[in-house]
């Protein structure tokens, strides 16, 4: 492999991907290394590349790519999220189903690993509990795009299921990995990016406390930032709470991180 390829920052535009670069990516073979390629990559040729080696019969990535054809807003992430929930449509009662998920969950392309959050997401044999557990290694991947992926697709049973998923992520507060404490704030953000709203959060933000206390020193600029973010979400509906609780932070805690996140929460609130 081209130790320029393996180096590179990504292009700004998708149109300046090299070639070369693109068609590894589509063939699954390197991983993306930002935004721009990752929004470029063509899914339809990742498939059919690749789920024959990891397992999949070529009937079932016929029906997938049959889909994705009937596609009418065929974004990056409604994409991911069509072709793992397909595969896991028509795979769940397959005695190959944990090879499968196992091939996609440790491929070499993050495009791929993508997929692997709906296989848990939809399992309706879980509870909450046992997803969010399940999903750890894929909650703490070393690529971006597959930590945004998984977030999305287990925040609809953490919405349902809000009391006890606070409580299992209340207990990753104290994680060594940053991926996995910035996950509990991430995944409940009471508005969020892309995504629906969990509307108890917005009206009663208090009930995140679990989460967000342990949290409000933390190191980590990548937590920080998502901290701050999240109570800048609730500022919009519950401006108090977030006034007093930067607050009585500021005062039981006045370091440098904290104050980080307090002005990211206080941003709205402070332009008004």
């Amino acid at each position: 492999m081209n130790s320029t390829i393996l180096s590179r920052k990504g292009a700004r535009k998708i149109e300046d991907i090299p070639q070369e670069v693109l068609r590894l990516l589509n063939d699954g073979k390197i991983e993306t290394v930002n935004l721009t390629e990752w929004l470029a990559v063509n899914h339809q040729q990742l498939i059919t590349q690749n789920f024959n080696q990891i397992g999949v019969p070529e009937k079932i990535t016929d029906a997938i790519v049959l889909k994705m054809h009937e596609m009418q807003k065929p974004t990056a992430m409604n994409t991911i999220k069509l072709v793992g929930a397909t595969l896991f449509e028509h795979i769940k009662d397959n005695d190959n189903f944990p090879v499968i998920f196992g091939n996609i969950s440790t491929h070499l392309s993050d495009s791929i690993r993508c997929y692997a959050p709906y296989f848990i997401a939809l399992d309706s044999q879980l509870s909450i509990e046992e997803k969010l557990n399940n999903a750890l290694p894929l909650i703490a991947d070393k690529h971006f795009g597959v930590r945004e992926v998984v977030w999305m697709a287990l925040r609809p049973e953490i919405d349902v299921h809000l009391e006890t998923a606070i409580d299992v992520l209340s207990r990753w507060t104290s994680n060594s990995d940053e991926n996995i404490r910035r996950f509990t704030t991430e995944a409940t953000r009471p508005r969020g990016v892309w995504c629906k709203h969990i509307e108890a959060l917005k009206e009663h933000p208090e009930k995140a406390l679990p989460i967000l206390t342990p949290l409000k020193t933390d190191s980590s600029k990548y937590v920080q930032d998502s901290v701050g973010n999240w109570l800048n979400d609730a500022s919009k509906s519950q401006p108090e709470f977030v006034v007093n609780l930067c607050q009585e932070w500021l005062n039981a805690s006045p370091t440098k991180a904290t104050e980080k996140i307090v002005k990211r929460a206080r941003r709205s609130i402070d332009k008004k």
